[in-house]
């Protein structure tokens, strides 16, 4: 899954917060793990991409979403602050925002892979989520196979981008930075179909304008992102969702934004 920004930090902003990320004693949280700040659990996410993550300025963080209720009880657990800031999604799937210690966790609805394995460590997977297929209501799309020659937007650094690539014969690929763009783009007639996560594409189905037409089952997982080598955030985050699954917590936030099979 998922989407990009372009990276605002520089390289030598980045290399100056990796220097101050360094683990030392202070940076410890109260597990032991190596976090940026003592004391807080500091996420990223690339905002907005509702139902995971979006903007709410009545919010403690200034921020809601599934994953954000997830990694506040995530930090509740683990007896830590909780602090969220926007970010550059291909800064985080590329694990360069984390390695440079702009934050300790990537929570945006990322999905596992071997290739981000490579740069990342990940925590269990949290959601299990499908490709899908959105158009205009009145559209005569079907099918992914009605995609030759057509305008379908992605977005960069994305499984959905990879999927599309890879099965839409003949499409007209247009890649955008974000999900917000890319809808835009769609309402302005731009591109005429998204493929893209199933359910950031259902909240576009809202107001009856657009339609998902297919779903596309590419076994793909969630997890939350973590610099590679933090062995105990990635086992402290793990066993605060392994928690929360036993106490029913996950289950009660699972049903607050998913009501339908997905």
């Amino acid at each position: 899954m998922r989407r990009t920004r372009i990276l605002a930090l520089g390289i030598a902003g980045l290399t100056t917060l990796a220097l101050g990320a360094c683990g030392s004693e202070d940076s410890k949280s109260s597990t032991g793990a190596d976090i940026v700040t003592k004391g807080t659990l500091t996420v990223c996410s690339d905002v907005p991409y509702p139902p995971f993550e979006d903007f709410d300025k009545s919010s403690p963080t200034g921020f809601k979403g599934f994953d954000v209720d997830i990694v506040s009880e995530v930090a509740k657990r683990l007896d830590l602050k909780l602090k969220i800031q926007d970010s550059s999604f291909d800064a985080l799937q590329s694990g360069q925002a984390l390695a440079a210690g702009q934050c300790d966790l990537a929570a945006s609805a990322m999905t596992i892979t071997d290739d981000r394995k490579k740069n990342l460590d990940f925590s269990d997977g949290y959601y299990d989520s499908k490709q899908s297929l959105l158009v205009p209501a009145d559209s005569k799309i079907a099918a992914i196979g009605d995609l030759d020659g057509v305008k379908v937007g992605v977005q960069q650094g994305t499984t959905g981008k990879t999927y599309t690539e890879e099965n839409a014969k003949g499409a007209d690929i247009i890649t955008f930075p974000s999900d917000a763009e890319m809808f835009q783009a769609i309402k302005a007639g731009q591109v005429q179909a998204l493929l893209q996560d199933l359910p950031v594409n259902l909240d576009h189905t809202r107001d009856g304008k657009f339609k998902i037409v297919e779903q596309y089952d590419t076994s793909e997982e969630y997890g939350f992102a973590m610099k590679k080598g933090n062995s105990q955030l990635v086992d402290d985050v793990d066993g605060a969702l392994e928690e929360m699954h036993k106490d029913g917590t996950y289950d009660t936030i699972y049903a607050k934004y998913f009501t339908t099979e997905n």
